[in-house]
């Protein structure tokens, strides 16, 4: 039962983190960073030693028109089913989040739903985790859990290289900071790439690393994401497609 928890923990970072990816391609325009294309992408992940997760997930990005944008992943494994979506308005490349929603459901797991509301003209967030109720003030800026990834990807394109943000998940706030730490090669499929290497920034003592590598030759595309567990565990990120729509 704890791998079982460990893989689902992982990929719903997976599937939160792929996000970054297409972001990138979805602004095919680099000298204006404030703009989205709407999208859909597919995308597979692996585990130690190559083991195939068997996982398979589809992610899109849709105009709601008025500067309102849908973001929605579902990801299909034989561990588990992921269903997350965001309601967000976009302007000047900012994120501000509207509406949450997150379930997961699988073998042998109970299922898990969390749901946040961002009334942001009374500054109030309001949600449900696990069955409990939550209210919390928002402060400026509060990103929620798929949020702060395109804000992520936006701010790194705009030049930034250690970001922090504030992020409103399952009731509480999180500081969550990332940084570039390296250029660096990455071959892939006989391609080789210059990339910047980012890190998700933790206590020194922390044994989990998330790495991610960007390839600013394509928009910034991620080439790769490398999730590293206390236990030794290693998941892998790949992307398999991306469309940009028109």
């Amino acid at each position: 039962m704890q791998s079982y928890n460990a893989t689902i923990r992982i990929l719903s970072l997976l599937a939160g983190l792929l996000f970054l990816s297409l972001a990138a391609s979805a602004s095919t325009d680099t000298s204006n960073a404030a703009e989205l294309t709407p999208y859909e992408a597919s995308y597979t992940a692996s585990m130690s030693k190559g083991v195939s997760l068997n996982g398979q997930g589809v992610r899109t990005l849709t105009s709601q028109g008025n500067n309102v944008w849908l973001y929605r992943t579902d990801v299909d494994s034989f561990i588990a089913d992921i269903n997350e979506s965001l309601i967000f308005k976009w302007e000047n490349g900012h994120v501000t989040p509207l509406r949450y929603r997150y379930r997961l459901s699988g073998f042998l797991i109970k299922d898990r739903k969390q749901s946040i509301d961002f009334d942001w003209q009374n500054r109030i967030a309001t949600g449900k985790y696990r069955g409990k109720s939550f209210e919390v003030k928002l402060e400026e800026g509060t990103l929620d859990p798929l949020g702060y990834q395109l804000q992520l990807h936006q701010d790194l394109k705009a030049g930034k290289r250690d970001i922090t943000y504030r992020v409103l998940d399952k009731g509480d706030y999180d500081t969550d900071r990332f940084a570039v730490i390296a250029e660096e090669s990455l071959s892939d499929r006989g391609h080789t790439m210059k990339t910047l290497k980012a890190e998700k920034v933790r206590e020194e003592d922390s044994k989990r690393q998330t790495l991610m590598w960007f390839d600013p030759e394509q928009n910034y595309l991620l080439a790769r994401l490398l999730q590293v567990e206390p236990d030794g565990s290693e998941y892998e990120l790949r992307l398999k497609d991306a469309r940009v729509q028109d």
